[in-house]
């Protein structure tokens, strides 16, 4: 078994796998040490962890793992199953990398594009020869709203359950918003990924992130929904890094 950890600004999400299975999914605001040893005591077969934080406070938690596990700290030097040709990889963020390398987990062999639909939309291209390219960085439905009502004067600030589509035409000001934000993020990415296809013959499309669902049902793209994918790719690169 495999403890992975993803550690982000605003929430920390942990998995248990056991093999290909997660067998426990856990999302908190902190993950304190109390808790690494509640997992540990609960799942004994668990015999590696991977920690990938942005985060700073993490010194006693990775003792901890380093002397019950076999650990990881997944940073920009960790080796990695794919080739990566980002001219500055020291800029990469790290959930793109891992999230790409849950992509080739899911689809080896193949040209994977991965989107993925959080505070941002980031695009990320892997290769069916397992090259990492790069990608795209757009911003996520939630900032575009928070943009029109922050860099204006009067359109107020519109909230969403990101349920249902709008309509085209919007006959009040918040039902434009919800039309220009909503149709337009959906005619971005369905445009972009169209793009892709003329360059990247028998292209499979992964999305992910908190929107996903959202891009899953509107988009006119046959799309492979992997809410996880971004633990899958950690776990994948600790299974990795363990058999090198």
């Amino acid at each position: 078994m495999e403890l992975v950890i993803d550690a982000g600004n605003t929430y920390v999400k942990t998995a248990v796998f056991d093999g290909p299975n997660i067998i426990e999914l856990n999302k908190t605001t902190d993950f304190t040490l109390s808790m690494a040893r509640q997992l540990l005591e609960k799942h004994k077969l668990i015999h590696s962890a991977i920690l990938s934080s942005v985060r700073k406070n993490t010194d006693e938690l990775e003792v901890f793992l380093q002397q019950q596990t076999r650990f990881l700290r997944f940073d920009t030097r960790t080796p990695l199953p794919f080739k990566n040709q980002y001219a500055s990889p020291e800029t990469l963020g790290k959930d793109r990398i891992a999230a790409t390398a849950g992509a080739l987990e899911l689809f080896p062999g193949k040209n994977v594009m991965v989107i993925d639909a959080g505070t941002c939309i980031t695009y990320d291209m892997l290769t069916a020869a397992g090259e990492y390219l790069g990608g795209g960085i757009s911003p996520g439905i939630r900032m575009r709203f928070d943009a029109l009502h922050t860099f204006t004067g009067n359109l107020p600030l519109v909230k969403t359950t990101g349920e249902g589509r709008s309509e085209l035409i919007g006959n009040t000001t918040e039902k434009s918003i919800l039309s220009g934000v909503q149709n337009g993020v959906l005619q971005e990415v369905d445009g972009i990924i169209d793009q892709y296809k003329t360059q990247f013959p028998g292209l499979q499309i992964v999305v992910c992130g908190g929107d996903n669902k959202y891009f899953d049902k509107y988009l006119k793209n046959n799309i492979f929904a992997a809410p996880n994918l971004v633990l899958r790719g950690l776990a994948k690169i600790l299974h990795f890094n363990e058999i090198a």
